[in-house]
């Protein structure tokens, strides 16, 4: 996508101007984002979807006044002439092809921060309450219609008899009625509340917003695992030649404790170990991914290369890099990012005649091999 074309997909802005204007700072309402739009998922699949053990879900209703959740997978889920009950299933772009191509038009933000997809369907008048998440979003209109109320919150007090965050107090300052293809963007900590009218589907495109305190204690995680092999300065043991003798043994001694302070600060904690933690942990698969074996026959690399073809990442792989570093699937294989593994991971799918494809090394070749035969990536000879 070119970052500083037009697009109707975000009300005829570019990404370049969206990302200056918009993210992070204010909503934007997007009138047939998607002209014509077929959502990934009928509502009935949707439904087939939560019945499984591999895919998160959650049922919301209110019960009595007071907020219900339940969470899957189920076996039975309500009728759907019976109103007010919401369905949310997460990671649906781990599942469906088409919902994993649906994600392909936001890559104009960096893929470090690309979720999932959560598709919520709902009868009429059912919702999750207002609420406010921690991270961007963009919901997308699928089927029916949903009304949202959306305010700048300053309250962010939540209500203790509720299972999930539902706003003590909401203030909404706009209403908007979204019909299938139409788009909302909402900002971090923006709250929102939707309610379908009639049987609705919205579709969620989430964004990873880690805590600080998650970076923080990665890399200190990173750092430690690489403590098997110290550094010279890390090397030996305390030692406190002229360690007087004393009167309060169970007192930590002043030196000790610098000493450790002198190690920790001892530890380099820079870019390189950033990218090895961020790199590993961002593109860690989900606890519910496994991946499937080829059906059929894969290309002998040994034999030629290159293939006629095509290759493409399997939609459950993710694949990062920084500079010479490459990342995929938690791993940080032992090859340098050569601009073929950059291309593959921007574009997702490389034709084999593509002239970088010849300046793969017998290593590059073996790793593609075994990815392959693993399931993380796919070859087609059409």
């Amino acid at each position: 996508m070119d970052p500083h074309r037009p697009t109707a997909l975000l009300g005829g802005l570019s990404p370049a101007e969206f990302m200056r204007r918009h993210w992070q700072r204010k909503p934007l309402l997007i009138r047939q984002a998607f002209a014509g739009f077929r959502p990934p998922l009928s509502i009935a699949e949707t439904r087939r979807l939560a019945r499984r053990d591999d895919v998160e879900s959650r049922l919301v209703w209110r019960e009595q006044g007071r907020w219900q959740m339940e969470q899957g997978p189920f076996g039975r889920l309500p009728p759907a002439r019976e109103p007010g009950w919401t369905l949310l299933v997460q990671g649906v772009n781990l599942h469906s092809d088409a919902a994993a191509d649906l994600m392909q038009a936001f890559r104009f933000v960096p893929d470090a921060r690309l979720d999932d997809v959560m598709i919520s369907i709902a009868t009429d008048g059912g919702g999750v309450g207002p609420h406010f998440d921690s991270y961007d979003v963009f919901l997308l209109q699928g089927v029916g219609r949903r009304r949202w109320r959306i305010g700048r919150q300053k309250n962010l007090a939540l209500r203790p008899d509720a299972p999930l965050k539902i706003l003590a107090d909401f203030e909404p300052s706009a209403e908007y009625v979204l019909e299938p293809g139409d788009m909302l963007y909402l900002p971090p900590a923006y709250a929102h509340d939707g309610v379908a009218e009639g049987d609705c589907m919205t579709i969620s495109i989430g964004f990873r917003s880690p805590s600080l305190a998650e970076l923080a204690r990665g890399m200190l995680e990173t750092a430690a695992d690489g403590l098997a092999s110290p550094p010279p300065a890390l090397r030996g043991h305390y030692r406190d030649p002229g360690q007087p003798a004393v009167d309060a043994p169970a007192a930590l001694p002043p030196a000790l404790v610098e000493r450790a302070v002198q190690a920790a600060a001892a530890v380099r904690l820079d870019a390189r170990l950033a990218s090895r933690f961020l790199g590993c942990w961002l593109t860690e698969p989900k606890p519910q991914v496994f991946f499937d074996p080829p059906a059929g026959d894969t290309p002998d690399l040994a034999e030629a290369w290159p293939p006629a073809g095509r290759l493409a990442l399997d939609r459950r792989t993710q694949m990062l890099y920084r500079d010479k570093a490459l990342y995929i699937n938690g791993e940080e294989p032992p090859v340098a990012a050569s601009r073929f593994w950059k291309a593959l991971a921007d574009r997702r799918r490389l034709d084999c005649r593509d002239p970088l494809c010849a300046e793969l090394t017998l290593q590059d070749r073996g790793l593609l091999a075994e990815w392959l035969a693993a399931g993380w990536m796919h070859y087609s000879a059409d």
